[in-house]
């Protein structure tokens, strides 16, 4: 170890100063300012430091299309995330096709769907699910008052011509329980005999002579109740008398420009009537319907108020009234005797080609072309039996004279073309 190892450290002796060193610092600034503002002056002339004079420049926030399109994603995700939406997949395919989207996509699952309905919601909005629902309840409702049984005040006439018809049909209709009564009481061989002899008969029928009625196809055909004459009806427009049994022609009916959709006599026509009243009724597809007498082959009175066709006319068993079944949906009962209409009744959906009055003359069936026939009470004005089962338009519909059946043919898919409701 040598000596100088030995010796301690020397202490730094730190320098005291007296006064202020305010002037000092003064000084160091003053020289830095003037250091930096001749710098900044050899800036400015160099030209690597431009100062303005005042002037400001206002800088708009401009947010490109795709910044917009990324917000408004985020702004629909998080409304999505705030929409309840059922589980029920039934009601989720019930809110799609309320929105007018598809309730299914392919291979989609519940839960896609589930989320392809919030998804919906957050662009059309939560109330629009509600607002649709409104709207289909509302058409709901008008539907159903449409389809809904009203009456309304009948004129006076037609109060009349009810009273008239229920004097009219009760005697009738009590004569005719009195036959089924007395029918009833026959021996079952006595009845079975009598069938045999009629079928007998029907199969000897045969083809006793034919005739050319028209250029155009025959539209409709008649017996007079005689059974004397036989009256016919053609898409030219003519409607021709012919003898039985020999067919001779013995009058054309010319009245009709166009389609003849069918031609009726009146019952008792050529029996009780005198040749001079009105005996026969006829109809076209422009709407008008003639009365004929067996005098002229001019038509004696139009009956107007039809706006579409007129497809089939009918007598009722009185022989004063007559009714008329249009495409516009309705059919109507005209009083011959005080020469007006007393009813106008709607209740098809579509039009009425058909209609036959019973035997009685207190009922008044019709068939449509929606498929489906009504049974009239003419005495109260009601639907009382409603007629369903075929699957196509009925095109012609009788009564039995028996008085409780009915035929309709009609062209069906899944049943013989002549249906019987008893």
């Amino acid at each position: 170890m040598s000596d100088d190892e030995g010796l301690a450290p020397t202490m730094k002796k730190a320098r005291v100063f007296y006064g202020s060193l305010e002037e000092k610092e003064r000084e160091r600034l003053s020289s830095e300012m003037v250091a930096g503002s001749d710098a900044l002056k050899a800036g400015i002339k160099a030209g690597n430091i431009n100062i303005s004079s005042g002037e400001t420049l206002e800088m708009e926030e401009r947010v490109s299309e795709r910044q917009q399109e990324v917000l408004a994603e985020f702004e629909r995700r998080r409304r999505a995330r705030q929409i309840t939406v059922s589980t029920d997949d039934t009601e989720v395919k019930a809110g799609l096709r309320a929105l007018g989207e598809p309730i299914t996509l392919f291979g989609e699952g519940p839960a896609d769907r589930r989320e392809r309905l919030r998804s919906v919601l957050s662009i059309v909005g939560p109330d629009a699910l509600k607002k649709s629902r409104k709207d289909e309840e509302r058409v709901k409702r008008s539907h159903d008052e449409c389809h809904q049984t009203w009456y309304h005040e009948g004129p006076a006439s037609l109060k009349e011509a009810r009273l008239w018809l229920a004097r009219y049909s009760l005697p009738r209709a009590m004569r005719r329980l009195e036959d089924a009564r007395a029918q009833k009481d026959v021996p079952g061989a006595t009845r079975t005999i009598r069938q045999q002899e009629l079928h007998k008969t029907l199969r000897n029928l045969n083809n006793f002579c034919s005739q050319i009625g028209d250029d155009r196809p025959i539209s409709f055909c008649h017996f007079s109740p005689d059974s004397k004459m036989l009256a016919t009806a053609s898409w030219s427009g003519l409607c021709k008398l012919w003898s039985i049994p020999d067919c001779t022609l013995i009058r054309t009916l010319r009245g009709h420009s166009t389609n003849v959709g069918a031609i009726i006599f009146r019952p008792q026509a050529g029996v009780l009537l005198d040749k001079s009243e009105v005996s026969l009724a006829s109809c076209a597809a422009d709407g008008t319907v003639k009365l004929w007498n067996l005098e002229s082959d001019e038509p004696v009175a139009d009956i107007e108020g039809h706006s579409d066709r007129v497809s089939r006319v009918s007598w009722h068993p009185s022989g004063r009234f007559l009714g008329t079944t249009c495409y516009d949906n309705s059919w109507r009962l005209w009083d011959l005797e005080v020469q007006e209409e007393i009813l106008h009744q709607e209740g098809h959906s579509t039009g009425v080609h058909d209609i036959s009055f019973h035997p009685d003359g207190s009922l008044a069936a019709t068939g449509g072309l929606d498929a489906f026939g009504r049974v009239w009470d003419l005495r109260t004005g009601r639907c009382v039996v409603f007629l369903e089962g075929h699957l196509k338009e009925i095109y012609s519909l009788h009564f039995n004279p028996n008085g409780h059946r009915w035929s309709l043919p009609s062209p069906r898919l899944d049943a013989p073309e002549d249906t019987c409701w008893t």
